[in-house]
């Protein structure tokens, strides 16, 4: 039997051990230098753009149909004819069948979508906290003096989100080939992915400048958005919890959605509908 000092010991050091767990971080976490963190980034972002594309798709689907939708679909005096209004305008040609069949049907472009919204979150999420530490390294000094240390460290955080929303349009075609699926599949009909882009070509990039109006601010309240709220939890850098990082996204998303969604309307129907004689 040990003595009893070796047992008070032995308790405390269970206790210190008990009080010391780590905390579940996320991959939020500035650069150690070795690739580490750069590689959680990187595959934390894949895995978000495949959750958001599987749970999320459906409700893409329905916001881009809706987007391209110019008439009137609520009837403030009739129940019956907004919900048909907007059955018509939500399932288009699967409006008449049951729910099943509905649900299916909203899942066009999936493969385009799997390639963009992948291909975005590791560019955009993973590639934001570089740029962030870039600016911060040769111009975080010029960002505090002339914010604050706290209110600067946000701008810096959403200036970098700006920077890395517009170089989104690098991956316009996957996401104009994405939208037309969604919206207008009669386009696509006949053609294979290397025959619609040898005919495409360029065309696939038509309202760029939109999608570059459209995500510059767009980008700078998602990620400031998100950075403000951190702030005002009082997290660190690279301390915040998974469900601090849910809430700040929450909010970030929210202030972008809010700012973004005219021009995303904007270019939405550019997108769709620039080959057109009505868009003529």
């Amino acid at each position: 039997r040990p003595p009893r000092c070796c047992e008070a010991s032995n308790t405390m050091s269970i206790r210190t051990s008990m009080n010391h767990r780590p905390a579940v971080v996320a991959t939020s976490a500035p650069s150690d230098g070795k690739g580490g963190k750069g590689a959680a980034r990187v595959f934390g972002s894949a895995v978000a753009g495949v959750s958001e594309l599987l749970i999320f798709h459906p409700v893409d689907t329905v916001a881009k149909r809706l987007m391209m939708t110019e008439k009137s679909l609520i009837v403030p005096s009739s129940l019956a004819a907004t919900s048909g209004n907007l059955n018509q305008a939500i399932f288009k040609e699967a409006a008449s069948v049951g729910f099943f069949a509905k649900w299916q049907s909203l899942f066009p472009g999936l493969g385009f979508g799997a390639g963009y919204k992948i291909l975005q979150r590791v560019y955009k999420f993973g590639g934001q906290p570089y740029v962030k530490e870039f600016i911060d390294r040769n111009f975080g000094d010029s960002f505090r003096s002339t914010f604050g240390a706290k209110t600067g460290k946000t701008i810096m955080a959403a200036t970098a989100g700006s920077i890395m929303g517009v170089g989104e349009i690098a991956l316009l075609p996957l996401d104009v080939l994405k939208i037309r699926s969604q919206t207008n599949p009669e386009s696509l009909q006949g053609r294979g992915v290397v025959q619609i882009f040898r005919e495409e070509g360029l065309a696939l990039y038509r309202g760029a400048g939109w999608t570059a109006a459209r995500n510059a601010p767009g980008s700078f309240s998602l990620f400031g958005g998100a950075a403000l709220s951190k702030q005002l939890m009082g997290v660190q850098d690279g301390k915040a919890t998974w469900t601090q990082d849910a809430i700040a996204s929450v909010a970030g998303a929210t202030a972008s959605i809010t700012v973004a969604a005219p021009l995303d309307v904007i270019k939405t129907r550019l997108q769709v509908r620039w080959r057109s004689a009505e868009f003529d």
